[in-house]
């Protein structure tokens, strides 16, 4: 299954994406300063790129990991019952276990159709430019002011990395490279909002320096490895991810991580149990795997 995670996306049909964007933002100026990945291997390997046109508009310091200790399961957590009419016919639901199936359904009394209730996946990018990392201070809630890796839900029709790339130009204005995935974020959410998340992250460059905040952004900038302000990160997946980069940087090697984030849920935060919503630390890692 790993090997699979690992080569996703990176076959030989893998080609250049070109799409169009219709944004108004601020330009930023810039000397061009060449990319070192020096952690990276050396092998060759296919790069992903997307490349927006820009068009005209109508108007002018960290803590360590907490340590995984055994795998745990995961039920589903949804609950069903709150569904109590049909998205496709408005017809009532009745509640039930399908024939063939284990779980509990709302399934509808009119037309029959069962309403599945499915993990969301969560799209981003991990930027990296000369031993920096590019964040956006978010100019929405959740986190209203708080850093963030570009990343967003993945829109129906377009691939993982497609959506992390879309992500990080809505956001920061970027156009990156996807070098290659870098870690996937299973996230039981149990708490306020009863869904599952599937955060994705992929090891992206900048094609260049010209970055700017879009209108979900109030700031982008790139913050050296010493300079991440970890007391300022919007959510716990955030919080993982660059962990696990320096955590691979101090071993000399970057590598591609799965993991199992639990805890009680504030938004988009995952919590202990009478933890502060705040608490972005407030998280158990129940699974690691990385090769």
């Amino acid at each position: 299954m790993l090997k699979a995670v690992q080569i996703l996306g990176w076959s030989s049909g893998l080609t250049i994406i070109s799409q169009r964007l219709t944004k108004t933002r601020n330009s930023s100026s810039s000397s061009t300063i060449s990319l070192k990945l020096s952690t990276f291997s050396s092998s060759p390997r296919r790069i992903l790129s997307f490349i927006p046109t820009r068009m005209s508009s109508s108007q002018s310091g960290s803590d360590p990991l907490p340590k995984s200790q055994t795998f745990v399961s995961v039920q589903s957590s949804g609950d069903v019952r709150k569904i109590k009419f049909c998205q496709w016919c408005g017809g009532p639901t009745k509640h039930e276990i399908p024939d063939g199936e284990e779980k509990l359904r709302a399934i509808c009394t009119h037309c029959g159709k069962i309403a599945y209730q499915n993990p969301k996946m969560v799209v981003g990018c991990l930027i990296v430019h000369e031993e920096k990392v590019l964040l956006c201070k978010r100019n929405i809630q959740p986190s209203h002011g708080l850093w963030t890796l570009p990343a967003g839900y993945l829109e129906v029709g377009e691939s993982a990395a497609e959506g992390a790339m879309r992500e990080t130009w809505e956001e920061a204005g970027a156009t990156v490279e996807v070098i290659s995935p870098f870690a996937q974020l299973d996230i039981p959410l149990i708490g306020q909002v009863k869904t599952y998340f599937t955060y994705v992250i992929f090891l992206a460059r900048l094609k260049n320096l010209d970055f700017a905040p879009g209108p979900e952004s109030i700031e982008c900038r790139l913050f050296g490895l010493d300079e991440i302000p970890f007391d300022s990160l919007a959510f716990s997946s955030i919080y993982v991810t660059l962990n696990l980069y320096l955590e691979d940087l101090k071993k000399g090697k970057v590598k591609f991580h799965y993991d199992v984030v639990n805890g009680f849920t504030y938004g988009l935060f995952i919590l202990r149990p009478g933890s502060s919503p705040s608490d972005i630390r407030a998280f158990t890692l129940d699974y690691h795997l990385q090769p």
